[in-house]
């Protein structure tokens, strides 16, 4: 048997050999690196496929069709809404019947700054007094106007177990003049899962918590459900927390508001703590899309996220909770002007609460055009009110904040009886000539017209809409009472927890 041997590789053929060994640990690197890119996009299309299938989303028909100008602020607002509807899941987390209307149980407006560093949210208290405007039915007919009507009922418009989101997004944007680039619906059963994925949230109860705290209908004390001090809840634990108004303080729905802004504040910092890694991105998703409702522009996994991740430079201190200025009106809570048009005004303008300018834009300079709240424009003792005599939404707020800065006494914002007025007009009563004139130094252009009566009105025209009208207008900061009240999202969650008794 002849056996036959490999000839030795000639020297050419070893040094391609070396230059192949050589290179091979730069071509693994590059090869898993494109393993890891295309797997990578590869499993964010599987995110995106998981999500997708979860997203409800509610009908835009039923949406005003006299909305603000979506140029009405550089910023961006999404009216998030917690629904205690009790379909689906949601009615072993709740009491209630299956059956039972949707309702909204807490409501904030989220002003998100141009410049994507800032962030306010403004709470709006479930029983305030509102005029809810047309909303759809399910049958597809309108409903009339409705003045002096608490606020939560606007969810409620139509009966329906699910709720009306469209109807109390378009009486946020009747009540704020500002328009609401989102909204999203948060019910039971997806904020539980939610606390549940990251790994609970911090609270505090500055006393023992029993099941006749939360229950006022119950005939005894009932268990333990919380104790005093700070602790992690999630899931039912989680809601009880959010849900409970009678235990603590004088048991209002304002306190509440305070330890639910608390909560959102905790449960923003327990995510931003943890990171957004792969491994916490589909659980944490998932579980806030599962049970969650929003308006068509945010109806994809894409749209979610790439909103998700548009806030991911805003900082903890820079991220506010307040609540619309408000005062008791019997047992209900009444809006209190001048001070909730001058927010409305701050939030168009891009204004924080220390009043930043955080539009994005390089310069600070707002007042060029007309004077400023600095310059000696003094309304001390003038009463004005204010009436928007155009279609663009929001201008007597606009109006109102401008002329509250310079100390005048703003007695109201409506509509004018006509919205066809091309230049603004200060119409004052017998006597009144000269405080027309003063108010008039805040509107260049404006014509004086005499009037039966002993009022001085602003009827704001068109001309106050060009740009350097609407700048010079700006408030430098939100009203004090607002301010005074915020908290920071980086906040104790032991601070400020009640309100009226017992705090």
């Amino acid at each position: 048997m002849t056996i036959s041997h490999k000839a030795p590789p000639s020297r050419h053929r070893r040094r391609e050999a070396r230059r192949r060994r050589k290179r091979s640990p730069l071509r693994t690197a590059l090869t898993v690196a494109v393993a890891v890119v295309v797997l990578g996009t590869a499993g964010l299309g599987w995110i995106y496929f998981r999500l997708s299938g979860s997203i409800h989303t509610f009908d835009a028909g039923g949406l005003s069709k006299d909305r603000p100008d979506a140029a009405s602020s550089k910023g961006e607002n999404v009216l998030v809404i917690g629904s205690d509807s009790r379909a689906g899941g949601n009615s072993a987390l709740g009491a209630g019947d299956k059956g039972d209307i949707g309702r909204s149980d807490t409501a904030f407006l989220l002003h998100i700054y141009a410049d994507h560093r800032h962030a306010i949210a403004v709470s709006v208290p479930r029983d305030t007094l509102v005029t809810i405007p047309p909303c759809k039915l399910p049958d597809g007919s309108w409903t009339r106007t409705q003045p002096n009507t608490m606020f939560n009922a606007a969810y409620s418009v139509g009966e329906t177990a699910k709720g009306n989101p469209a109807c109390t997004q378009n009486t946020v944007e009747k009540l704020t003049g500002l328009r609401v680039d989102h909204t999203v619906v948060v019910d039971f059963e997806g904020f539980a899962s939610l606390t549940e994925v990251v790994g609970g949230v911090k609270v505090c109860l500055p006393q023992d918590i029993y099941q006749g705290d939360l229950d006022p209908h119950r005939t005894t004390k009932g268990e333990l459900l919380f104790r005093k001090g700070e602790q992690t809840v999630s899931g039912q634990k989680a809601l009880d927390y959010v849900r409970l108004r009678h235990g603590i303080g004088d048991g209002s729905d304002i306190g509440r508001i305070k330890r639910q802004q608390a909560f959102v504040a905790g449960l923003i910092k327990k995510v931003r703590s943890d990171g957004l890694t792969p491994t916490r991105l589909l659980p944490l998703a998932e579980a806030a899309t599962k049970s969650m409702t929003v308006d068509p522009g945010l109806g994809t996994a894409n749209k979610l996220m790439s909103f998700a991740m548009s806030l991911k430079d805003i900082d903890l201190h820079n991220t506010k909770f307040v609540t619309v200025p408000w005062r008791y009106d019997g047992s209900r809570v009444a809006v209190v002007e001048p001070d909730a048009s001058a927010l409305w005004a701050a939030l168009k303008a891009d204004r924080t609460i220390d009043g930043k300018d955080a539009s994005g834009r390089k310069s600070t300079a707002i007042a060029a055009a007309s004077p400023s709240a600095d310059e000696p424009v003094s309304g001390d003792g003038i009463e004005v009110a204010v009436y928007n005599g155009t279609t663009t939404g929001g201008l007597a707020s606009t109006a109102a904040a401008a002329l509250t800065a310079h100390g005048f006494t703003v007695t109201g914002t409506a509509n004018a009886t006509s919205q066809d007025h091309t230049i603004t007009l200060i119409e004052y009563g017998t006597g009144l000539k000269s405080r027309a004139e003063k108010v008039a130094e805040l509107f260049p252009g404006a014509e004086l017209q005499p009037i039966d009566g002993a009022a001085v009105n602003v009827v704001v025209g068109e001309s106050y809409t060009t740009d350097g009208a609407s700048a010079s207008t700006a408030p430098t900061a939100v009203p004090t009472s607002v301010a005074d009240d915020a908290r920071s999202a980086d906040e104790n969650p032991c601070s400020d927890l009640t309100y009226g008794s017992g705090g």
